[in-house]
C-alpha cells in the first residue's frame, strides 16, 4: 500500500507551506460547473451530451474531492461572488450517481459507474470487509501506517470501528483517532488503492478464522452435540490434542455451568421454559445441581417444583438431554439480550 505517498497527501500542506495550485483540466473544469448548477440545471445540460463527454465529466467529478474556492472562481468567473461567499464544493462518487440517475436510465447508469469505480463497489467491498471479525481487521490493520488505518477506518461503520480501536493498543489508537479527526479526502486514485489491497489481502484470502474462535466454534458444536456422543470421543480428543481440546473446555457452557449463574438470572432462566421442561431437564441434574436450581427459587416454587418432579415417574435419558439443551439455549438467548450473563470461564481474559 502506498503509505508514503497517502502520509504525503495528508500532510504535505503543513510541511511544504503553501501549496502548488495545479490547474484544472477540461473535463474537470465541466465537473466543477455542473456540481455548482446543482442536480436540476446539471441534468438538463447533461442531457444536451454525447456518452463519451458524460462519462468524461462523471469520472472527473468522482475524483475531485474538495475544491478549493478560490479554483472555482477561475472557472466560473460569472459566480465570483456567489462562490467568495459559500466557499468550496465537494465533489463524490454518490453526488456524481445521484446527477447520472436523475436524466439516464439505470442500466446506462450502471455501466458508467462501474467503468469509473471497477469491480470492487460491485463488490461491496467494504461492507464485507465491516463483516469480518474485529480481531481479523485489527490485526491486519497493526501492519498499516497510522494514516492508511484512519483512511480506512473512515470508511467503516462506527460500531464495528469502537470495537476495533481498542484492539490496536492505547498509543496506535490515540494516535489513529487523532488522524481520523483531522483527515482530510484521501485523494481518488489512494483510495483506489488502498481498496485494490484489501481486496487482494482481506477478502480474496479468505478471511479465516482465528484460533481462539475455531476453538469457540467447536465449543458451540460441543455444546450441541448428544452428550453420548460427546462422552465418546473426548477421552481421545483429550489424548490426541491436550492443548486445544483444553481450551476448547474451557469455551464450552453446559447444562452444569447453569448452577454457576447468579441466583436472580438462574430464576429469569427457569421461569422462561414451557411446560415440564424444568423438572424433566432437573431429574437428570446431580444433587449439587439440583440444590442449587431449587435454591434459587421462592419457598413456594421450589415445593411445586419439587412435587412435580417426583410424580414425574421414570424418564428417557433423551428427553432429559432434550430438556437440558433447551435451558441452555434459552439461556443463551437471554444472554445475547444482555438480560443475563453467563459465567464463562475466559469472559475476563484480555485481548
Amino acid at each position: 500500500m502506498a503509505v508514503t505517498d497517502l502520509k504525503r497527501s495528508q500532510t504535505g500542506r503543513a510541511s511544504a507551506g503553501t501549496p502548488r495550485r495545479r490547474k484544472p483540466t477540461g473535463p474537470q473544469k465541466a465537473a466543477i460547473l455542473f456540481l455548482c448548477l446543482g442536480e436540476k440545471r446539471g441534468s438538463a445540460l447533461m442531457q444536451k451530451l454525447d456518452m463519451e463527454d458524460i462519462q468524461a465529466i462523471t469520472r472527473a467529478m468522482s475524483g475531485l474531492g474538495p475544491i478549493d474556492s478560490v479554483i472555482v472562481e477561475e472557472v466560473l468567473t460569472d459566480f465570483t461572488d456567489a462562490m467568495a461567499n459559500g466557499g468550496g464544493v465537494v465533489g463524490s462518487f454518490s453526488v456524481a450517481e445521484n446527477l447520472l440517475r436523475s436524466l439516464l436510465p439505470p442500466e446506462q447508469v450502471d455501466g458508467i459507474l462501474k467503468d469509473i469505480r471497477g469491480p470492487l463497489k460491485e463488490k461491496d467491498l467494504w461492507a464485507r470487509f465491516s463483516s469480518l471479525s474485529e480481531n481479523v481487521i485489527a490485526n491486519y490493520l497493526k501492519g498499516e501506517h497510522e494514516q492508511t488505518i484512519a483512511a480506512i477506518l473512515s470508511n467503516m461503520k462506527s460500531d464495528v470501528v469502537a470495537k476495533v480501536l481498542p484492539l490496536l493498543g492505547q498509543d496506535k489508537m490515540q494516535d489513529v483517532i487523532e488522524r481520523m479527526i483531522r483527515m482530510e479526502a484521501v485523494p481518488h486514485h489512494m483510495m483506489q488503492q488502498i481498496e485494490e489491497t484489501l481486496q487482494r489481502d482481506i477478502i480474496n484470502a479468505g478471511a479465516q478464522p482465528t484460533t481462539a474462535e475455531m476453538h469457540q466454534k467447536m465449543a458451540d458444536l460441543f455444546n450441541k452435540l448428544d452428550r453420548a456422543a460427546f462422552d465418546a470421543i473426548a477421552p481421545e480428543l483429550e489424548k490426541r490434542l491436550p492443548d486445544s481440546f483444553g481450551a476448547i473446555k474451557q469455551k464450552m457452557f453446559t447444562f452444569e455451568d447453569l448452577g454457576r449463574l447468579d441466583a436472580m438470572d438462574l430464576a429469569k432462566v427457569m421461569r422462561g421454559v414451557p411446560g415440564n421442561t424444568l423438572p424433566m431437564a432437573l431429574r437428570g441434574a446431580s444433587e449439587d445441581v439440583r440444590a442449587t436450581f431449587l435454591g434459587a427459587l421462592p419457598g413456594r416454587s421450589r415445593d411445586m417444583l419439587e412435587e412435580e418432579m417426583a410424580t414425574m415417574g421414570a424418564v428417557r435419558g433423551r428427553d432429559v438431554r432434550d430438556a437440558q439443551a433447551a435451558l441452555l439455549d434459552y439461556a443463551r438467548q437471554l444472554a445475547d439480550e444482555e438480560v443475563i450473563r453467563l459465567p464463562i470461564d475466559d469472559e475476563d481474559e484480555m485481548f
